[in-house]
């Protein structure tokens, strides 16, 4: 048995797809399903079962997923403290974050983290805020990081930012005309856009209209789309009105395709993210010294 059969292992047990796995490790099909056949040869045990396209654990395979996650997190921190004998002349941290944090606020510190440490290698990858946390759990990121709560015992989470989100409405909508705060009747009577579930910019926008007295069952929710980017241009093309954080809107706004409604809602936290449990390289401790250092946005301490 191999760390790398193992990381094959536990790819494909959280796509429940070999093909999907296959692309996220950058191997072919043929490759992961050949280690998966070798691992179940040399143990005599089924791991998944065919489902239609997909795949699923067996009750084997159930039993064996943790096990094979907690072996690769502890390689990872054996690697990582390897590595924090050379100090910051050279490491990797792995991070995963939410799309808001991946695509508006980490840029600048990774911009900065590079400059300051050019040998220490930084790998981002990209999820809401349910596979963030995922991810940290199976070992497969040392750092993360997400915007809106996170009720997860078994991790730390730690406030770096925050921000206020807006509300947005397509060029030309009665919300960009002036006028007092919205109430809770325009809200029930847009025709909204919505990020899917899992998301923590859904969950924040969900959070604050149950503070407000408004229920989300009462709302007309007419597109259910994957990402940011997919809400706001859809949004720009007059499909209803949504609630983002205004990072990703700022463009829009400038150029005249989004308008934006007149009602202050709550302030929500970027938090980073970490397994309890698991060392804590050097490399992991700057990137998040740098992000809490990040300009242009609420600090923690205003929260």
């Amino acid at each position: 048995m191999t760390l790398e059969q193992l990381r094959i292992f536990v790819a494909v047990a959280a796509r429940e797809h070999v093909t999907q796995a296959a692309g996220v490790l950058n191997l072919t099909q043929a490759a992961v399903s050949a280690s998966i056949a070798a691992l179940e040869t040399q143990h005599g045990v089924k791991l998944f079962d065919r489902v239609g396209r997909g795949v699923a654990l067996t009750t084997a395979g159930r039993q064996f997923l943790p096990e094979a996650q907690a072996l690769l997190a502890r390689a990872a921190a054996a690697e990582a403290a390897l590595g924090d004998f050379a100090g910051l002349k050279r490491g990797r941290v792995k991070i995963h974050a939410s799309q808001t944090m991946a695509g508006y606020f980490l840029p600048a510190v990774l911009a900065g983290f590079r400059k300051a440490h050019p040998g220490v290698e930084v790998e981002l990858a990209i999820g809401n805020t349910a596979q963030v946390a995922q991810a940290l759990r199976a070992g497969d990121a040392e750092l993360g990081f997400v915007e809106g709560p996170l009720d997860a015992p078994d991790l730390v989470v730690e406030e770096v930012a925050g921000e206020r989100m807006g509300l947005f409405a397509p060029a030309g909508h009665a919300w960009g005309r002036g006028g007092g705060e919205m109430t809770n009747s325009d809200l029930r009577r847009a025709e909204w856009v919505f990020r899917e579930e899992g998301s923590g910019t859904r969950a924040a926008f969900l959070a604050a209209l149950g503070e407000r007295g408004v229920d989300v069952a009462a709302l007309n929710i007419v597109l259910t789309l994957p990402s940011n980017e997919a809400v706001r241009e859809a949004v720009v093309a007059g499909a209803g009105v949504t609630c983002l954080s205004p990072m990703v809107c700022a463009s829009a706004l400038r150029a005249g395709l989004l308008c934006q409604g007149n009602l202050l809602l709550g302030l929500r936290r970027f938090n980073a993210v970490r397994q309890k449990e698991r060392y804590a390289s050097q490399s992991a401790a700057a990137f998040l010294a740098a992000a809490k250092s990040r300009p242009g946005l609420l600090s923690a301490g205003l929260l």
